[in-house]
């Protein structure tokens, strides 16, 4: 395969990890919610502060309910490793996703089972670094964090793909299929646990130096930090970058109330939980406080200078949609759908103002010391649960606040000079034929695709019967592997225009035969369907 080719496959990989990563991710959200309405009003000392014993105090109805708000929250994020491994199984796996995901929930006790009964028999607990061991379910193994429960999802992904039609031996056969999967995943997981146990040690020490290195690095690693995470916006791969840094010892690792704690956001909420903090950690906040103003403030404004910009005749229909995205932005921190119109239109916008100004704001809220967590995203109501009801001696809100309002100018005025500089056809500029509308990641990725290689990929979908007629879509070393619903809909004349070399039909199954470059194929009719 030609270093192209594997670039290209390394980076569909990638995408797919990104995507997996959403379904744990999806839950922070509302943990993060109840932790924070939880914690928040059962904290004795904000209920004295606001004279609200007789309503929130302990032994009242509401202090009950809210203790289980804050403890459901909490138990998700102690258990993210867990869930991470099941959710990471699920996403990769190509079929049969529920069997994937339970062979993950058993492959990762078998795994952190193995490592504690190793601690045990070596005796080395106690001579391990300080944080290096902690409870995962009641056993205590090493601290892998989420990076455990991704090991454990991967692995799980990829015997499930490789394994979950095998057929064994007829006097075995009732252990084949999927029926093997979480056996042979016990098998390899109690192998990895003992990998593990001695290599984990010093991936771990490699992981705390650089996460020493990008603290040490100041202000400037965290303005570096901020770039990159918006950078990674199109490609789909920020999770994959900010991942490590919110959930593992890339972020930090504390003692909280006795316990180590390992990953800003994990941070962040211990100590929300914690009655004995009185100022959330900013160098872990570093990591996600710089959303708040480029978020909250930053994009309406930019929102405004599209507006501002727009003809005339067309305002009234672009204001109404600038101003929903921009609510949302302001609101809930979810900002595709401005960030990816400034993409597709010009991106000088993207990543030659907004990433910049998007790095800065990570900077100046590490250099005024806030330190403003959230569950998912820079939105208000994050603002609101996790800054302003924290206090501003325990979070330094208002610097954020007033940071924000700067950066509302700073991205109106940035936003109108270069649009207006330079004739940016930025919604509401179209011809008048034109329909004005914002753009979306699909959108952005079909320019993209405007080629010779992205025309081959919509030929070879038309030659399939279309995106309706796929019911599995694969590739081995030299041609593609299609499940079809109608093979009556498969047009051999059209799939030997797009290039193939040739078609073979099985039933259902269709193979098309493209060469080497069949993996960037594969990955662009991915991207399309």
């Amino acid at each position: 395969m030609s270093k192209k080719n594997s670039e290209s496959a390394a980076f569909g990989v990638l995408q797919r990890v990104g995507r997996s990563f959403m379904f744990p991710i999806a839950l922070l959200p509302i943990a993060g919610l109840l932790l924070g309405i939880g914690s928040s009003f059962s904290n004795q000392t904000t209920v004295a502060k606001y004279g609200l014993e007789w309503l929130l105090g302990e032994g009242t109805f509401l202090f009950g309910l809210l203790t289980i708000f804050s403890d459901v929250g909490n138990v998700i994020f102690a258990n993210l490793p867990l869930i991470f491994a099941m959710g990471v199984a699920l996403g990769m796996a190509k079929k049969e996703k529920e069997i994937a995901t339970l062979s993950a929930a058993i492959a990762f006790l078998v795994m952190i089972t193995t490592i504690s009964a190793l601690l045990t028999i070596t005796d080395s607990i106690n001579s391990l670094a300080e944080g290096a061991v902690a409870d995962v379910l009641g056993i205590p193994t090493l601290q892998m964090g989420v990076f455990g429960g991704i090991i454990v999802g991967l692995g799980v992904a990829a015997l499930h793909n490789r394994y979950y039609k095998i057929e064994l031996p007829q006097m075995l056969s009732f252990f084949g299929g999927t029926r093997f999967i979480p056996i042979i995943s016990t098998l390899v997981f109690t192998l990895v646990g003992i990998i593990m146990y001695y290599l984990w040690p010093i991936i771990q020490s490699g992981i705390y130096a650089l996460g020493n290195l990008v603290t040490n690095s100041g202000y400037f690693g965290t303005l570096i930090y901020g770039y990159i995470e918006r950078a990674l916006i199109p490609f789909g791969l920020h999770h994959v970058f900010y991942l490590p840094f919110w959930q593992t010892g890339l972020g930090g690792t504390q003692i909280i109330d006795g316990v180590s704690i390992s990953g800003a956001q994990n941070i962040f909420f211990a100590e929300l939980a914690s009655p004995n903090t009185t100022k959330f950690t900013v160098d872990a906040a570093r990591f996600m406080s710089g959303k708040f103003p480029f978020m909250m403030f930053g994009l309406p404004g930019a929102a405004l200078a599209i507006y501002k910009c727009a003809k005339p005749n067309k305002k009234k229909v672009v204001g109404s949609l600038l101003f929903s995205a921009a609510i949302t932005s302001f609101l809930t921190g979810i900002t595709e759908p401005l960030e990816f119109t400034f993409l597709f239109v010009a991106p000088v916008l993207y990543y030659g103002i907004h990433c910049v100004l998007a790095g800065l704001s990570f900077m100046l809220m590490h250099i005024f010391g806030v330190s403003i967590g959230m569950t998912f995203s820079g939105g208000f109501i994050d603002f609101l649960l996790f800054g302003i009801m924290q206090g501003q001696s325990k979070t330094n809100w208002v610097t954020a606040l007033i940071v924000g309002v700067i950066y509302f100018f700073v991205y109106y005025f940035a936003f109108r000079f270069v649009i207006t500089k330079f004739n940016l056809t930025t919604p509401g500029r179209e011809n008048d034929t034109e329909e004005s509308k914002l753009y979306t990641k699909s959108d952005y990725k079909a320019k993209q695709e405007n080629s010779a290689n992205s025309n081959q990929a919509e030929m070879i979908l038309e030659g399939l019967g279309g995106k309706d007629n796929i019911r599995d879509l694969d590739c081995c070393a030299t041609r593609l592997r299609i499940t079809v619903h109608n093979i009556e809909k498969v047009s051999d004349a059209t799939l030997k225009r797009s290039g193939a070399s040739g078609v073979i039909k099985r039933g259902n199954g269709v193979q098309v035969i493209y060469g080497p470059k069949v993996t960037v194929i594969k990955s662009q009719i991915e991207d399309i369907l």
